[in-house]
């Protein structure tokens, strides 16, 4: 591993520790619901969510009788997924884990899913090797992320333009929401695919309150707030957010609420 990956990877962590993802995850449990329904999960099948953040799927899954095994590169995500568990009365294996190098065997899983998780992962072929590696003959993969056109497409661009560039061996998570990407990471596979575009609505306040709960809750906004203040950059960026949402809202009451599409991809191996 290239120490610009290992550098990424330290980095995510830090991402997703900052802010309140908990929180936040709830605006997309829809998303991680209909993932589910299409991936056909049943009792008794072992599943496997990578990339699990708190468990949106990995919750509603064990709930439905299936043994899930829930995957998170990030300690403080992983542990409020855990007191989720406990509290929902559901067993649920949590385990500390990178989706480029899954700690499973081949042919592990019925079932392997990563709602909005995966994506993040630096090396894009890796990964996808990885969710077709540890799935049985017969099993279903499937993940969902933001497509490069949608609203938070443009959203993760515009923070990512006041960044510096990424190494070359680094991949947009972005790229997930592509058709065409999705195919070409999944050719090795033989499976048989499927895409289905959905979006979920975001709603708050204001598009201006909006921006400002992602200042305190989303991890890439928390970061790239707290380095672009002290060069004075911070309220370009955040007018230019504010902008953007307002283009995109659908209310006409002064409140916030706007449809964010996503890529659903779903993969039955042979």
């Amino acid at each position: 591993m290239s120490s610009d990956v290992e550098a990424f990877k330290e980095g995510q962590r830090k991402v997703w520790t900052a802010g309140d993802y908990a929180d936040l995850a709830r605006t997309i449990e829809e998303a991680a619901g209909r993932l589910l329904e299409l991936v056909g999960a049943a009792a008794g099948e072992d599943l496997l969510d990578v990339a699990t953040g708190t468990g949106n799927l990995a919750l509603p899954a064990a709930a439905l009788g299936a043994h899930v095994t829930a995957l998170d590169l990030t300690p403080k995500l992983l542990d409020t997924g855990r007191a989720r568990a406990r509290e929902a009365g559901l067993e649920i294996d949590f385990i500390e884990g990178d989706a480029e190098d899954l700690p499973f065997a081949a042919d592990s899983f019925d079932r392997v899913t990563s709602c909005f998780g995966v994506i993040f992962a630096p090396r894009h072929a890796q990964a996808a090797s990885e969710l077709t590696r540890v799935a049985r003959a017969g099993a279903t993969v499937g993940f969902t992320a933001w497509t490069p056109e949608g609203m938070q497409g443009e959203m993760f661009r515009r923070i990512g333009s006041y960044m510096p560039p990424p190494a070359p061996d680094i991949g947009s998570p972005l790229q997930w929401g592509s058709e065409h990407h999705a195919r070409e990471l999944l050719a090795h596979s033989g499976a048989e695919l499927s895409f289905e575009r959905h979006t979920v609505t975001l709603a708050h306040e204001s598009p201006e309150s909006w921006v400002a709960y992602n200042e305190r809750a989303l991890g890439p906004a928390v970061m790239i707030k707290a380095a672009l203040e002290p060069q004075g950059r911070w309220e370009q960026l955040r007018g230019e957010l504010v902008e953007m949402y307002t283009e995109r809202n659908e209310a006409d009451d002064g409140s916030f609420s706007a449809q964010a599409e996503y890529l659903l991809t779903v993969a039955r191996l042979p």
